[in-house]
């Protein structure tokens, strides 16, 4: 699977997009654009790659969630491009085709897993490639640095799920991928939400937050 990180220009507020093509740009292999962003130059800037002979440059799109950084240059991307549009939230104009969770899509030349992640949004999801461990994670909160936020059972839960995974690389809706300790990183974060979860009380979180400081 060949991943491609698509940025904005400076001057305009925008998510990271990702295309995702067969390492071999196969005709059987489903070019595939993980959000859109919100600068509609994306077009120009995908129309110029090389995404495979005699293929359409992008086939389908999902979107990680709804936030208009990641979804206003839908439009333009669906005009030049023709493609299917996946995601979680039926509330996006331009979407064809409603996501639940557990879902599998090809994308590129691998079979990857629909994950609903709430947290960033009640439509957020990520995107699992099993076989070689990368992740997209639009922007839910899965790096977790210190102690005191607020994670509810099921937040918790798809952390550990996810914990379970192979994860070896995070591509994140902002920011450089993460691509080394993953895995590692998931976990320390995974420790941070128990035991804020474990914390009974202000003042035990304030002790808490003082051994961190220690650290």
């Amino acid at each position: 699977m060949n991943i491609i990180r698509i940025q904005a220009g400076e001057k305009i507020y925008s998510s990271n997009a990702y295309l995702v093509l067969g390492d071999w740009k196969r005709i059987e292999d489903i070019n595939t654009l993980i959000d859109v962003g919100s600068d509609p130059r994306i077009v120009d800037k995908i129309t110029d790659m090389n995404t495979g002979i005699g293929k359409r440059k992008v086939e389908q799109v999902i979107l990680t969630h709804s936030h208009s950084d990641h979804t206003a240059a839908l439009a333009a991307v669906k005009k030049a491009f023709g493609p299917k549009v996946y995601a979680f939230s039926p509330h996006t104009d331009g979407v064809d085709y409603i996501l639940k969770h557990g879902d599998r899509l090809r994308m590129g030349d691998r079979i990857c897993d629909i994950l609903h992640f709430p947290g960033h949004s009640d439509d957020s999801i990520v995107i699992h490639n099993a076989e070689e461990g990368d992740l997209f994670v639009g922007d839910t909160p899965v790096i977790i640095q210190a102690v005191g936020g607020t994670y509810d059972q099921r937040f918790r839960e798809n952390m550990e799920a996810l914990c379970r995974r192979n994860i070896q690389t995070i591509f994140f809706g902002h920011g450089d991928p993460l691509l080394t300790g993953a895995k590692q990183t998931l976990m320390a974060s995974l420790r941070i939400i128990r035991q804020t979860q474990e914390l009974p009380d202000g003042r035990a979180l304030r002790q808490a937050l003082s051994i961190e400081r220690l650290k």
